[in-house]
């Protein structure tokens, strides 16, 4: 009893449930109207009615009917095949209205209503071509944003020790994937990260990314060291690419407490942030050739190993960001940038230094560009204290059973 007593008790009363029906009703109809209004051919429809009131005010007849075929012709750039045949039959029945009024002769309006009609099918035509092709690139969208996730795996916004944010813009802008490759994990030796910079564009530069990406992956776990992961990816790429091809990369690991490792093949070198703000560029202090080019160069990368305290943060970069160049032709000054937004929260960094970079294009990159920053968090005394207030910190020591307590 007390259940129906419950389940009739629940039920609102019968007005207000109607006034919910008419509420979905009136959101459906204003969602309607909305997708109408969104698909409307505004713009072509302001053109048809510019040009009768041009007829209207200056009453020259043929002279402003042609005009009328910019309707259809313009519909068939932002509109589909539907709102082109709107547009064109207005077109044709304000151009016959107009020249029956203006007192066109019969044959001349006959000609220019036949080349309204020609005008509007030839216009539907392109509008259907039009969405076939956007159907194909939003396919090609889809494949490319499926093969970046493949390639390019999300990092999550913490990783081992470190505090992650990682920001990329791919040339293509339509592909949205390119050349530049980064990727850090955690492994039984440490965390480990890559950042690099495939020489050329397109497909087979992709491809070159997820052969290094892939070999990274695997070498990083089963290498305990730094320089057998590069070489590893060295000999896999001498096998694989062209003699023309390389990867510049910067190759790095935190192996223990405190000690960040550094391997710099050829690429731009990183930026460290000290806790107390000061930012300078890790230099390889073993200068080595792009990956791939070790025989032509004749001797292997060295090992750079740098303290890294807490709240030291590392910046990782490739050429597309360095090289950006504004309408002056003047370089982004990352190092400037970098001073300008860092912050405690990598991500804030940069998207902040992502959006100074557009500004600095004026809004489209034109080569790859990538970034990845790592920080170190400092382990708060305030922090210590209230993990021990709570139950969560190291526990007070156990009395010693016989000791005697003095007060």
């Amino acid at each position: 009893m007390s259940q129906a007593r419950n389940h009739g008790d629940d039920h609102p009363p019968v007005r207000p449930f109607r006034n919910r029906v008419a509420g979905a009703g009136d959101s459906a109809r204003r969602r309607a109207v909305a997708q109408l209004g969104a698909g409307a051919p505004v713009l072509p429809v302001v053109v048809v009615a510019a040009v009768v009131c041009a007829d209207l005010v200056g009453g020259a007849g043929m002279i402003w009917l042609p005009l009328l075929a910019a309707g259809p012709a313009l519909a068939a750039t932002t509109n589909g095949p539907r709102g082109v045949l709107c547009v064109g039959v207005l077109a044709v029945v304000v151009g016959a209205t107009l020249g029956i009024r203006d007192g066109v002769p019969g044959r001349e309006l006959a000609a220019v209503l036949s080349a309204l009609v020609a005008v509007t099918l030839a216009s539907g035509l392109a509008g259907v071509l039009r969405g076939r092709r956007e159907r194909v690139l939003a396919a090609v969208r889809s494949v490319a944003e499926t093969a970046q996730h493949a390639l390019l795996k999300p990092v999550p916004s913490t990783v081992g020790p470190f505090q992650v944010a990682v920001r990329y813009s791919a040339a293509a802008a339509e592909a949205r994937i390119g050349g530049d490759l980064y990727a850090l994990i955690p492994t039984p030796h440490g965390v480990r990260l890559i950042v690099g910079d495939v020489r050329g564009k397109g497909l087979p530069a992709v491809g070159t990314a997820a052969l290094v990406l892939g070999v990274f992956r695997e070498a990083a776990h089963d290498e305990p060291d730094l320089l057998a992961v590069v070489d590893r990816i060295e000999r896999s790429l001498a096998r694989n690419l062209g003699r023309d091809d390389f990867v510049t990369a910067v190759v790095a690991g935190y192996p223990r407490e405190g000690q960040l490792e550094v391997v710099n093949c050829g690429h731009a070198p990183p930026l460290l942030v000290r806790a107390g703000g000061s930012i300078t560029p890790v230099d390889p202090v073993y200068p080595a050739p792009p990956l791939g080019l070790r025989d032509l160069a004749g001797h292997a990368p060295g090992l750079h190993t740098l303290p890294f305290a807490d709240g030291d943060q590392l910046l990782l970069y490739t050429d597309g960001v360095t090289e950006a160049r504004d309408g002056g032709r003047a370089f982004y000054p990352l190092a400037e940038g970098l001073k300008r937004h860092v912050s405690q929260e990598p991500a804030r960094t940069l998207g902040a230094l992502h959006e100074e970079l557009l500004a600095h294009v004026g809004g489209r990159l034109h080569d790859d560009a990538a970034l990845l920053l790592i920080r170190k968090p400092a382990v708060r005394a305030a922090e210590a204290e209230a993990s021990v207030a709570s139950g969560t910190g190291p526990a007070a020591p156990a009395p010693v059973p016989g000791a005697k307590c003095c007060s």
